[in-house]
């Protein structure tokens, strides 16, 4: 819903992506992705950076609640990661 859209994360072999997204409108809000990073990092460090930016990027919409969509992962590793970095930066779900 608008008032806790949902966040989208998806993992490759190299990457780690996260989008939030408006379900009741089909549009994605904010995105973060590993694509850009421009220095040599381990996944691990990939996913924490990742979580850091789409809190940031959703705080600055004004987003504070969201839902957790793992996309059939399961919730280890850089997943994880990814959810307890944006945890920490303000993100409640």
């Amino acid at each position: 819903t608008k008032e806790r859209p949902r966040l989208s994360v998806f993992r490759s072999n190299v990457n780690i992506y996260a989008q939030i997204i408006d379900d009741t409108e089909g549009k994605t809000l904010a995105s973060a992705s590993s694509l850009g990073l421009k220095q040599k990092m381990s996944g691990k460090e990939k996913a924490e950076k990742v979580g850091e930016m789409i809190a940031q990027k959703a705080l600055q919409l004004g987003i504070k609640k969201v839902v957790f969509d793992r996309g059939g992962f399961k919730y280890g590793g850089r997943i994880k990661i990814l959810a307890e970095t944006a945890r920490k930066q303000g993100l409640e779900f």
